[in-house]
């Protein structure tokens, strides 16, 4: 298998990765034929995949448009895969140019691909890091370097929590990185859920079973799980909705059916 120039040499290209595989049903051009194998695999199952994907990512726009025009300016998006087109840091510096922007991800391709993408934006930054060790995400001077945690922050926890298991206890991390964060603070999360799917439970687990043949289980919650993560933040309106339904620029009615699976939401730290 013919490696590309882009991709780091530590990384193993015969095993399929989620940030890459939620690259190619983006349309991105940063993924491996074992990823694409994989993505096709999940989409026997459930062949509305890229459409719940691009639902999550015009839901982020939505909501970082939303935290600039609030008068947030500092973003922590963790879990922020490959930068493609319309990114955290593209969409809140056309709101705000000096806005400031920390990615965190421990996918080694997505670390390198952002590192390139950033290059030259001294207001946007990428750490190897992961969700499930908070501290290390805080304490690490690549955060200090661009985020005040004295002032309000939008975290962003798009698309990830979903790849966490209750074994590496999320509820606690999140916890943890809500008391580091500044009143006034948001949290801007999506999450998988059956609920929503247009279809039945067991025709979706075959979907969720590829994602656990890789090694990366997809945890599928409910509503009243997801909603957990907002404890300690007063939801932003219209609350915990399916993505398309969170402050449409367009009507809903004229969605994919696929886009309207799982929950997404906006909390604003007391």
């Amino acid at each position: 298998m013919e490696r590309p120039a882009w991709a780091p040499r530590s990384i193993d290209i015969t095993v399929p990765s989620v940030s890459r595989m939620y690259d190619y049903y983006l349309g991105g051009s940063h993924n491996f034929e074992v990823d694409r194998e994989a993505a096709r695999r999940a989409m026997e199952f459930m062949p509305g995949l890229p459409k719940i994907m691009q639902a999550n990512r015009a839901f982020m726009r939505r909501a970082v448009r939303f935290a600039v025009g609030e008068g947030i300016t500092q973003f922590l998006d963790i879990g922020s895969g490959i930068p493609t087109f319309g990114n955290v840091h593209e969409v809140a510096q056309a709101a705000d140019p000096g806005a400031r922007v920390m990615y965190v991800d421990h996918d080694p391709v997505a670390v390198a691909h952002s590192q390139a993408v950033l290059e030259g934006n001294d207001n946007a930054g990428i750490l190897a890091a992961d969700l499930r060790k908070p501290r290390e995400i805080l304490d690490s001077a690549e955060v200090h370097e661009l985020i005040d945690l004295n002032r309000p922050v939008a975290l962003l926890l798009v698309a990830i929590l979903h790849f966490v298991e209750d074994t590496d206890d999320p509820y606690t991390a999140v916890t943890e990185l809500r008391e580091a964060l500044a009143p006034g603070s948001m949290l801007v999360l999506t999450h998988a859920s059956y609920e929503g799917i247009p279809l039945p439970p067991e025709r979706a687990g075959g979907a969720v079973d590829v994602y656990k043949n890789i090694r990366n289980p997809l945890i599928m919650r409910s509503r009243d799980e997801i909603a957990r993560f907002f404890e300690g933040y007063d939801m932003v309106e219209p609350g915990l909705v399916s993505p398309p339904r969170w402050r449409p620029d367009t009507a809903p009615e004229d969605e994919d059916p696929y886009a309207f699976s799982g929950f997404a939401g906006v909390g604003r730290k007391a």
